[in-house]
């Protein structure tokens, strides 16, 4: 379980976030939404260990993230951030094998060779292994990040739970490739994993989601499963913009059609 006790975070006078309290469970797909500017990023980086000057407590398991080791941390945790910088003239294939870094000293072995052709195949990847990343769009470079922190939390660690950060993975990404990441991210939790992923698309998150967490103003204001929260009140109130809630006739699952701000 990844809880959140009291978490408040500012940037000189300027307060980013307010008395964040929330809990993540073990394979679950949590969906972080909000407007601009509401935190969410902030927060997805005191989840994940990138900031650290905050005030409140962040828990993996109950183990105070303060005190979690790098190593353990970077074999328990990945983080794909929106646009993964990256200025070196490696090979799709060894971006890959980064991911891999934490779980060996020196060089890799069988079974991470074997990891990296795994997520490689299942993002339908293995006719990139030998182009130059530096040259691919960013589409492409966005699937490659993908398959990095695939395979470094791919295998089981014992007597931890893996988690997976996402801050808005898919901006770069054509619709089929949309599907296709939140898709292989939803089979994780299946595994245990918990996944926490910040999205602009509300109709996505409902789609892919298990629990959706609304923020405004560097606060938490909503948070449960889609289809028992999604009304339209709640939606026009943290968006400003009118909205109907409709019914997508194969799922069940509510579907959110905009009007024009009045």
């Amino acid at each position: 379980m990844l809880n959140l006790h009291n978490i408040s975070y500012s940037i000189g006078r300027k307060k980013i976030l307010q008395d964040i309290n929330a809990s993540f469970p073990p394979g679950a797909f949590n969906m972080i939404l909000g407007p601009n500017g509401s935190g969410k990023s902030s927060l997805l980086k005191i989840i994940s260990g990138e900031i650290n000057d905050f005030a409140g407590n962040v828990l993996y398991d109950e183990q105070n993230t303060r005190n979690i080791k790098k190593g353990v941390w970077a074999k328990r945790r990945a983080v794909l951030s929106q646009q993964p910088d990256l200025g070196f003239p490696l090979m799709v294939d060894e971006v890959v094998m980064m991911g891999r870094y934490p779980h060996f000293a020196f060089n890799p072995g069988k079974k991470d060779e074997a990891i990296c052709r795994e997520v490689m195949k299942r993002l339908q990847l293995e006719s990139f292994a030998s182009r130059n990343y530096l040259t691919l769009s960013g589409g492409e470079k966005q699937r490659v990040q993908f398959a990095r922190v695939l395979a470094q939390i791919w295998e089981p660690v014992p007597g931890m739970n893996r988690y997976l950060f996402l801050d808005e993975p898919i901006a770069s990404l054509d619709i089929y490739y949309q599907h296709q990441f939140l898709a292989i991210a939803s089979q994780l939790v299946k595994n245990n994993i918990t996944v926490v992923a910040v999205l602009h698309d509300i109709n996505l998150s409902i789609q892919y989601g298990t629990n959706i967490f609304f923020m405004k103003e560097g606060q938490l204001v909503a948070e449960g499963p889609p289809a028992a929260m999604i009304t339209p009140g709640l939606i026009s109130s943290i968006f400003n913009i009118p909205v109907r809630v409709l019914q997508d006739e194969v799922s069940g699952k509510p579907l959110i059609a905009y009007s024009e701000p009045g």
